[in-house]
């Protein structure tokens, strides 16, 4: 039987709300410091902070969402590249912002850090 956190967490999906400033240009700010995944060689856990930088156009990220999605990713195999991109594309298909920038910053396992940093270019490409 799950808890109620691991419910919400295994169905959670990713919600938007109208932008209430839709008319101005602003930067939203998000971090996760405690992130988790796992490696897809050896099993073991990284742990990470995800930082979401983004100018809204017509939509924002609703948080308890955003927060339940990211909580999916703890049992997950992936790469510290292929979850970065995920969120990145996950966010920009949702949100459709000015802009967005979506850093994974991985704390060192082996003596090695990494960070994945994904944004949409000048013009908005990506």
């Amino acid at each position: 039987m799950k808890r109620y956190g691991e419910e919400a967490i295994s169905k959670a999906k990713l919600e938007r709300w109208e932008n209430p400033y839709p008319d101005r240009d602003y930067t939203i700010e998000i971090s996760f410091p405690e992130f988790t995944c796992l490696c897809p060689r050896s099993g073991y856990p990284d742990f990470a902070t995800i930082r979401i930088n983004y100018i809204p156009d017509r939509y924002i990220v609703e948080l308890r969402s955003l927060k339940l999605y990211l909580n999916r990713f703890r049992g997950e195999y992936i790469s510290h590249e292929s979850v970065t991109n995920q969120i990145f594309d996950d966010l920009k298909r949702l949100l459709k912002p000015r802009h967005l920038e979506v850093t994974g910053d991985f704390n060192p396992r082996g003596n090695v850090k990494t960070i994945v940093r994904v944004s949409t270019g000048r013009t908005g490409k990506t």
